[in-house]
């Protein structure tokens, strides 16, 4: 953390994601006007400049992974099923969490609800970040301090510590001690289903109800990005550099209490090549090598939404018409296109009212603008032969003001060795439902930071009769990496609810989606961890030694093959990965 004169969480500041070690032609044009900076981990810095020098933000400026993507909630507005319960009842184990964090990157939480209190009345929260507060975005924060001297602290948000937070649930009034709430309910009902406590009727106990719990409020996305994401503006979105930098704050939290740490992450998106290469995906493979770091992530909700298309092309100078038809009154849209490594794609468009746009030749480091004569719309097209993250080509497609109906995107093989290429649009809720592919693929949805290697994705199924949920996003990553891992309860769940003030019974709700299955599968980690590293049972314990644990005690219909698009290796059931320990 370098001293900022300003906040950096005001709207007039632009936030770019920095790759340590590398000359970036962007860094060396903007070093002048460098405000400050924040180390996310020891690859990735978060660099703060004033927006007015930064703007116009586009690819032509500014390298593709260096803008923040933007993320957003996986579900819609158990216990049994997934062999938690049956541990608990075993005097031999009986781990729920005990001596282990379990972090919330989301949207807060309601520290006031019982469920996240100790017997005693006191908290079980070790900290909040919340990168809210303060809301006069000209005040300095106090930001995150880093008391091991390592990466240094955060330049924004303010931390609150379980003694503030029991000062608080001592008061008459809690949110005038600490005032950090959550205004959606997403992060209290997961953080209910991976470590709430029990009600006083019994109807509910969390999956792991003896852990800590570090939670990070997410601030929302700035305006600068919406708007070159052409975002819808009722959507909940929240910045890349936000979620890295959580993950830091978690990780310090982790080291402060010395606690074994889960991450729980139910955010995801489009954007990227689907297969880890992006920042965020970077810094969550990088920590899941370490000893006693483990990260959760919902797998997406994104099947039968008709957001992916996919094909071959069967040869140089082969072309294919994909259709897309815009919704009405669509504000704008992106897209991208991802090749083969092998591969080359160079592209043309035919509108509704069918003006047609020939191929934009295939040039580096410019931005090609399309106008029509008939529609309003403005296409800006970005061409990345080698996307750095990943090596693929990236085609980037801006549509701003789209006319309605049936746009053609031609695309064209340039250089031709395998022929398969991969279209996306962006998650639900960034644009409407009915902007969709006219020929969509259901395969390949996890939403990233799911699709990294080493994090464990879940989808989602429903416990009752066993089915897949119906928009569970199918694997596997584009690099062919197994992908949901495994599959957790996630429909129609019961957990808390956000509630005006304290009280003895918790208000609840049901909740649907793979946010809501990753909060199940998050808390039977806490359990494993509990028993491995707290207990001593498996002192290496690390995320690839739990998934072989989870791996091998899934459950398994015998009508399907594993591991599958849908299920990955199977669904959760940590009882029987106790089980399969004996000889």
């Amino acid at each position: 953390m370098s001293s900022c004169p300003w906040n950096p969480a005001r709207e007039d500041v632009a936030d770019f994601i920095y790759r340590q070690g590398t000359a970036s032609r962007q860094v060396l044009e903007m070093r002048d006007q460098i405000l400050c900076y924040d180390f996310a981990s020891r690859e990735y810095a978060i660099i703060y400049t004033p927006l007015a020098d930064a703007a116009p933000i586009s690819l032509e400026r500014y390298e593709y992974y260096s803008i923040p993507k933007l993320y957003t909630l996986l579900d819609t507005s158990s216990m049994e099923a997934s062999g938690i319960l049956p541990v608990f009842r075993q005097p031999a184990l009986s781990n729920k969490g005990q001596g282990v964090l379990i972090g919330l990157i989301d949207t807060g939480i309601d520290y006031r609800n019982p469920l996240f209190q100790n017997p005693n009345g006191t908290t079980r929260i070790a900290g909040i970040w919340d990168q809210t507060l303060p809301e006069d975005p000209n005040q300095l924060p106090p930001g995150v301090s880093d008391p091991t001297g390592q990466l240094a602290g955060i330049s924004y948000g303010t931390v609150f510590t379980p003694a503030q937070i029991n000062a608080a649930l001592r008061s008459e009034n809690p949110l005038d001690l600490v005032p950090s709430t959550d205004t959606e309910g997403h992060g209290t009902f997961l953080a209910g289903i991976a470590a709430g406590g029990e009600t006083p009727s019994g109807d509910f106990i969390g999956a792991a109800p003896l852990a800590s719990i570090g939670v990070v409020k997410l601030k929302p996305a700035k305006k600068y990005l919406r708007d070159f994401y052409l975002i819808r503006q009722d959507a909940f979105a929240y910045q890349e550099n936000d979620i890295m930098l959580g993950i830091k704050y978690l990780q310090l939290l982790s080291q402060e209490t010395a606690m074994p740490l889960v991450i729980l992450l139910a955010l995801g998106t489009n954007w990227g090549s689907h297969e880890g290469a992006s920042p965020l995906g970077q810094v969550l493979q990088t920590s899941s090598q370490y000893i006693g770091i483990v990260n959760v992530i919902a797998a997406g909700n994104e099947t039968g939404l008709s957001h992916h298309h996919s094909n071959f092309l069967p040869g140089n100078g082969q072309w294919e018409d994909v259709e897309i038809r815009v919704a009405p009154g669509e504000r704008g849209f992106t897209a991208e296109l991802w090749s083969d490594i092998t591969d080359l794609y160079t592209i043309g468009f035919i509108s509704p009212s069918g003006e047609t746009v020939s191929r934009i030749p295939l040039t580096l480091g410019r931005e090609s603008r399309v106008t029509f004569l008939l529609e309003k719309t403005v296409i800006t097209v970005n061409y990345l032969p080698a996307e750095a993250g990943s090596g693929r080509q990236l085609i980037f497609f801006r549509f701003q003001d789209p006319s309605a109906g049936i746009w053609r995107i031609r695309v064209y093989n340039t250089f031709y060795l395998n022929g398969q290429y991969h279209l996306w649009l962006p998650v639900e809720s960034f644009c409407s439902p009915d902007t969709i592919f006219l020929t969509p693929d259901p395969d390949n949805t996890v939403t990233a930071p799911a699709n990294a290697g080493l994090p464990l994705a879940i989808g989602a199924y429903d416990h009752r009769d066993g089915s897949i949920y119906i928009h569970s996003s199918r694997g596997f990553a584009l690099n062919g990496q197994i992908k949901p891992d495994l599959a957790a309860p996630g429909v129609d769940v019961y957990g808390p609810s956000i509630a005006p003030s304290l009280s003895e019974e918790a208000a609840m709700t049901r909740r649907t989606g793979t946010s809501v299955a990753a909060a199940h599968a998050a808390g039977a980690v806490a359990s494993l961890l509990s028993w491995g590293l707290v207990e001593g049972n498996d002192p290496s314990m690390s995320s690839a030694s739990i998934r072989g644990y989870l791996v091998r005690g899934a459950d398994r219909n015998p009508a399907y093959q594993y591991p599958n698009r849908e299920f990955g290796y199977g669904t959760l059931n940590l009882y029987q990965a106790f089980l399969s320990l004996r000889e």
